[in-house]
């Protein structure tokens, strides 16, 4: 499996990655397990968690998987997790204080059974806590040795850049990545995140690559999604998100277009959206969310689909989610622009 450096840092990590939001909650432990060991069998290094998924269940498998397993396999993972949301019911139990994130950290160091984390995010950004107050937190817990790399997830542009920003100003540890949504159906980061994490050397980490299953064609156009998916806990919410939004023929144009392609390759749909978002600029590792270790196994098949490039073309007409004029549409981006030999 390829590796790449985590964002600007000199660790490394498989460009695929295993999410183990389904630990506890949709796979059961032995089924999480054996997931887990085939990741590793497939040359995967980097698994990712959040104290919140299962309510710390999941980090709990993954800490029963790491203990009875060889110190060659322990050393050779990447464990990732994060803190933020709610982890009980009191006013100090959310948030990116200082009082929150270390109680979170340390709760999540026990359930992991290891004394430090190689990378802690922070799950989405706290309005109510100054920004310099979580950065310094997470710099005391790198010197502490609690967490060696510092990350982001779910921040605008303007939060990324203002914790980057304060981040070197004050000479504190610097985030090295950004874990948003990212697929073929969610490019919007694309319109000014993408450039903040290119700018400032921050890897993409993206979640729910398969746009909650709308990607692996397991929904129809006559058929309302049945069970659990990242875009909804019931089977109307997908779809009443993309009717608020005006997207349904869109989508169905992109759910259209990776069928297409995926017969020509003689893959999955979910191979060929995966392997479309592995080749995107700034992606570090593109993390999988599978349910059953045959699921896993089809996702991991996305590295051997190579698309062409009439392929990506095909894929991302069909994908464009279609920004207005301004700021970001053409004539918002010709404003920005400027030719070196110059003239009107």
């Amino acid at each position: 499996m390829e590796h790449r450096n985590l964002g600007r840092s000199g660790a490394s990590v498989s460009a695929l990655s295993l999410g183990t939001m389904t630990f506890g909650a949709e796979s059961e432990e032995a089924c999480s397990h054996a997931q887990l060991d085939r990741f590793v069998e497939a040359g995967g290094t980097f698994i990712d968690t959040a104290d919140v998924y299962s309510a710390g269940v999941s980090e709990e498998i993954v800490g029963r998987w790491l203990a009875a397993r060889p110190a060659s396999v322990r050393d050779r993972v990447t464990i990732a997790t994060k803190g933020r949301f709610p982890t009980g019911d009191g006013p100090n139990d959310v948030g990116l204080s200082r009082r929150h994130l270390d109680r979170a950290l340390n709760a999540s160091l026990r359930r992991l059974g290891v004394d430090s984390v190689d990378l802690y995010q922070v799950h989405s950004w706290d309005p109510l806590t100054p920004v310099e107050e979580t950065l310094r937190f997470l710099d005391d817990a790198v010197r502490q040795g609690r967490i060696h790399y510092v990350g982001l997830s779910n921040f605008t542009g303007w939060q990324l850049q203002k914790a980057v920003d304060i981040a070197d100003f004050r000479g504190l540890s610097r985030p090295v990545t950004l874990q948003p949504q990212y697929s073929l159906l969610a490019r919007e980061i694309e319109w000014e995140i993408t450039q903040a994490c290119a700018s400032e050397g921050l890897g993409l980490l993206p979640w729910s690559p398969l746009a909650g299953g709308w990607l692996t064609g397991k929904y129809r156009r006559d058929e309302r999604p049945t069970g659990a998916t990242r875009l909804g806990e019931n089977p109307d919410r997908g779809v009443e998100a993309y009717d608020r939004r005006s997207r349904v023929e869109r989508t169905w144009a992109v759910v259209d277009e990776v069928r297409a392609v995926a017969d020509e390759h003689g893959a999955s749909m979910a191979q060929v959206a995966l392997a479309w978002l592995l080749g995107r600029p700034m992606v570090t590792s593109v993390i999988l969310g599978a349910r059953t270790v045959a699921q896993l196994d089809d996702n991991l098949g996305a590295l051997d689909v190579e698309l062409s490039a009439d392929d990506l073309a095909r894929l991302d007409k069909a994908s464009d989610p279609g920004a207005a004029d301004y700021p970001y549409g053409v004539p918002g981006v010709d404003q920005r622009s400027r030719r070196i030999q110059g003239g009107r």
